[in-house]
């Protein structure tokens, strides 16, 4: 099986330049706690809930004023949607990481696969439960 075939679809994203408070709006509204960060339309980074707690909030910035870029994990760890299921286990055991922002050859974010959607594969049930294992104990 092929990521494209698996991964979550019509991500959501934002632009780098937006302030966080929109960032995190945008997570309450759609029930997400990441948002791939774009720059004209490539991928730049990842934002994650937690970037906004820890890495802003908790220094005292404002998220009126703070911008994603300043916020975002620019260490990325992506996939292309031809690859096949194990390969992006692989990818997330290694990387130490729980989701993979599928790319397109240009960088534009197509998708994004999560180890909860390996885990909704029965032929993949164990070996997804074995990499978050794996996370849970690094």
């Amino acid at each position: 099986m092929q990521i494209f075939e698996l991964m979550t679809k019509n991500v959501e994203t934002i632009e780098a330049d937006e302030s966080l408070r929109v960032a995190a709006l945008r997570m309450r509204t759609c029930n997400i706690g990441s948002l791939p960060v774009t720059e004209n339309g490539q991928l730049v980074g990842m934002l994650t809930d937690r970037d906004i707690t820890v890495r802003s909030t908790a220094m005292g910035q404002d998220p009126n004023e703070t911008r994603v870029r300043e916020a975002m994990t620019t260490a990325l760890i992506t996939c292309s949607p031809d690859a096949t299921l194990s390969v992006a286990e692989q990818l997330m055991e290694d990387k130490m990481v729980r989701r993979l922002v599928v790319v397109d050859e240009a960088r534009r974010p197509l998708g994004i696969l999560s180890l909860d959607d390996l885990a909704t594969v029965p032929a993949e049930v164990v070996r997804a439960g074995a990499v978050l294992e794996h996370l849970m104990h690094a």
